[in-house]
């Protein structure tokens, strides 16, 4: 926006105002989606306020017209700092972060954990495609990235090249790969050999690589960018001004005043959109294509008659045919998707619908799908297992991303595991899985979220092959499991507390081998499950030894975890270290070598048994599980298959690829080729009842907002910078519609998305549980109910309307 004024503008403005707009919108990126509907929104808001800022500057330098050069000078210096290709609002080319590293807070808490990004939602890491000319051996390429989508979060999607023209130039259009899709080299090639060109294989590969080489970065959203903001600006005026300064004079401290007013007034401005994005960030997010997969054998026999004459069972027992499941099993899975018209008459079986389901499958961005259901699911988790994507490198062969700064992952799953945190039952247990890449900043999360006190114990997963006859070295590489308690107080192991029923004594004495029942060879209890030393080897420590530490008090032995096996031999229960629960002893590794791999092809170094000991630990029939980086779906398998409930929550292709796939195959009675060990111990038959539903992402709703193209800033009254200036704005509002004639808001949600859950939708909102749905109403369990058909405008607003 071109100045109108007499006043000119120096250098030092210009380049002020060249970093102030990169710093708020960021490098040029191309393509299509939210985040670059965001850049265009953002771009227009700069516009409309800097001709505003730009008459304010004026007006506070009328009396001061020779402090205009070294304002803008200072202002450069010190907004230039936090400069970003994607626009974030953080620590980047700073010292003065470093004032705030050691900051202690009071003196009952220690030096608060702190790391470069620590007060940032992380959203997404993603690279800055530009559509470029390539040339090279005399080979001129031309890549346009103009419709290339952006991601949507941290799925790992590789690029695909297609061919759009030839002439001089060779045009290629890139496009992200979905599905296995791939560029097909071999018809690029033929399709050139027709114009004369003769490109080797090698030639095109290098050709895309170079155009995918370049800028990745790292997207945040400041939390509180003011504040930030704000608290910088004072450590740097005074590390620039006051510290040592002399004393100034009446002029000298109105022009720094102005400084701190002009500067203030800025960061105002910038707060308002980060706040903005905070807010869709946090915003409750729609529940979409939705759906059921129940066994048959949970059906009535009409409704399973029903079902074979309908018209998507062909498309059903195609399906199974494709899972291996045979059409006349009666735990044939049956997913509601197919039978739409009789989703309703099969919910209507159950007097509870939440009650009765098993688990919920949801398809999510993790960060958006904790923050969406939590209040539905607030204190109600036994146990939290996740297994994080480990900080490895470009060249890792993994479904998602595992390529990241330290202060990127630190962020990554501070912020993850902040909110998991409260979905924990005063009881609950929260476990982590992480290699020595991150384990030493995972441990440091972890105890800033839990508390140090909460910390149970780090169990080792060794990796790798152990010499014989040096068992008492440590494996060659190992991962570990941080095991934290929600409160301390409340914490009891199950296994370790409650007597052991009579069908597992019997169990006991059947899996003691005939030549494991001397007397010096006894079983021990592992995570709560009866183990054997390897054969011909022994405990790191004898049962006699365990009697004496416990003797001299230095460990503990819950009285209702001694034993007799079928010899009369006793059976001591799992140890227990005054200061921790359990200690694993050196010859106690648990060793997962090696993948595993089901029917789904998916690669998991997730064992089964490793997870039901875990689960078996610290919860029990009908307790709830909840891993929120799913990967193929172990740890909600195990939890179904032990008779808990269960949500998991994955992102990306995986999610239909292996994990859904992988629970209908466990409702089947069949997830394997040849069932796993934990299937053959509990004899699983299969049967269940679960719900998959998708959720609104933040990509989506940047994509969808809808934000004027005039005046932005038509506030009339009050401070422009300090304004909600987003107000009067649409957002969503796109679904309203003003009913003059009966004098009512009318909402019509098929405006923003098809296939919305509305009855789930509103469920997670309010954190009410579903107990029917009508065709015309859902009904909660605390005897409220919603008219689906005609929703009332306030029952939504947080979803589509935000202040």
């Amino acid at each position: 926006m071109a100045r109108t004024d007499k006043v000119s503008c120096t250098k030092e403005e210009q380049k002020f105002y060249g970093a102030l707009q990169n710093i708020f919108v960021g490098a040029k990126i191309e393509g299509q989606g939210g985040f670059i509907n965001l850049m265009k929104i953002k771009s227009r808001y700069y516009n409309a306020i800097k001709d505003q800022l730009e008459k304010d500057v004026d007006n506070a330098l009328k009396e001061h017209p020779f402090f205009r050069e070294e304002l803008f000078d200072k202002l450069y210096s010190f907004f230039s700092r936090y400069f970003t290709q994607n626009g974030s609002i953080f620590f980047n080319d700073t010292a003065f972060h470093n004032n705030v590293y050691e900051k202690v807070y009071t003196n009952e808490k220690d030096v608060v954990l702190f790391w470069k990004t620590q007060m940032l939602y992380y959203v997404k890491t993603d690279t800055l495609y530009q559509s470029m000319p390539i040339e090279f051996d005399g080979l001129k390429f031309y890549f346009d990235a103009s419709n290339l989508e952006n991601k949507s979060a941290n799925e790992k999607k590789s690029l695909v090249f297609y061919l759009k023209e030839i002439s001089d130039v060779i045009h290629f259009e890139v496009a992200r790969s979905g599905h296995g899709s791939k560029t097909k080299i071999d018809e690029i090639q033929k399709d050139l050999k027709k114009k004369n060109i003769s490109i080797n294989e090698e030639q095109l590969e290098r050709a895309f690589k170079l155009f995918e080489r370049q800028s990745e970065v790292d997207y945040f959203i400041n939390k509180n960018a003011a504040s930030f903001l704000k608290e910088q600006f004072k450590l740097w005026s005074y590390q620039y001004f006051w510290e040592n300064a002399p004393q100034w004079d009446a002029t000298r401290v109105n022009q720094l005043q102005i400084l701190k007013s002009i500067a203030f007034k800025i960061i105002d401005f910038i707060a308002q959109f980060e706040d903005e994005l905070v807010k869709i960030w946090n915003k409750p997010k729609f529940v979409k294509n939705a759906y059921y997969v129940i066994t048959l054998d949970r059906l009535s026999n009409v409704l399973q008659q029903k079902i074979r004459k309908a018209k998507g069972y062909k498309e059903q027992v195609k399906e199974w045919k494709a899972l291996g499941i045979e059409k006349d099993n009666p735990k044939a899975p049956v997913d509601t998707k197919y039978f739409e018209e009789l989703q309703l008459e099969i919910l209507a079986q159950f007097d509870n619908l939440d009650e009765a389901l098993d688990g919920w499958l949801i398809k999510s961005e993790n960060y958006q799908a904790l923050n969406t259901i939590l209040p539905k699911f607030r204190e109600r988790v036994h146990c939290v297992y996740i297994d994080p994507p480990f900080n490895l490198d470009k060249t890792a062969d993994f479904e998602y991303n595992v390529d990241y700064k330290d202060a990127t992952w630190s962020t990554f799953l501070e912020n993850r595991i902040k909110i998991a945190s409260n979905f924990l039952k005063k009881e609950g247990s929260f476990f982590l899985r992480c290699d020595y890449n991150g384990n030493f900043i995972a441990r440091l999360i972890l105890d800033n979220i839990f508390n140090k006190e909460n910390f149970k114990n780090e169990i080792k997963i060794k990796r790798g092959y152990v010499p014989k006859g040096q068992t008492k070295q440590l494996p060659t590489s190992s991962d570990s499991v941080f095991f934290y308690s929600k409160h301390k107080e409340y914490f009891n192991f199950v296994d370790a507390t409650k007597p052991l029923a009579e069908e597992d004594r019997q169990w006991i004495s059947l899996d003691m081998p005939q030549e494991r029942k001397d007397p010096k060879i006894r079983p021990r209890y592992i995570l709560g499950e009866v183990r054997f030393p390897p054969q011909n080897s022994h405990w790191g420590k004898s049962q006699e030894a365990i009697d004496q530490l416990e003797k001299q008090g230095d460990i503990r032995i819950n009285p209702g975890r001694r034993y007799t096996d079928t010899e009369g031999n006793q059976v001591t229960g799992m140890p227990e270290y005054k200061k921790e629960p359990f200690v694993l002893l050196n010859s106690d590794w648990f060793d997962i070598s090696g993948y595993t791999t089901h029917n789904t092809g998916f690669k998991t170094e997730n064992s089964e048994a490793f997870l039901k000991r875990i689960q078996n630990l610290v919860s029990t029939k009908g307790d709830l599980v909840l891993d929120f980086f799913l990967g193929s779906g172990t740890a909600s398998a195990v939890a179904h298959k032990l008779d808990r409930k269960w949500i998991g929550i994955e992102f990306g292709n995986q999610f239909y690829d292996y994990a859904l796939p992988r629970m209908k195959m466990i409702l089947a009675g069949k997830a394997d080729k040849e069932p796993t060990k934990l299937s053959r111990d509990i004899n699983w038959q299969g049967g269940g009842f679960f719900k998959y539903y998708e959720l609104e992402q933040y990509e989506e709703s940047l994509n969808i907002c809808k934000y004027e193209d005039g005046d932005i800033i038509n506030h009339t009254d009050g401070s422009t910078y300090e304004q909600y200036v987003f107000l009067p704005d649409k957002k969503m509002l796109s679904a309203i519609e003003l009913d003059y004639e009966k004098d009512k808001i009318q909402v019509d949600l098929s405006k923003l998305y098809d296939n919305i859950d509305i009855a789930e939708t509103i469920s997670n909102l309010t954190g009410k549980w579903i107990k029917s749905i009508k065709k015309d109403k859902v009904i909660f369990t605390d005897g409220t109910d919603v008219n689906i058909a005609s929703l009332d405008y306030q029952s939504i607003k947080p979803l589509i309307w935000w202040e």
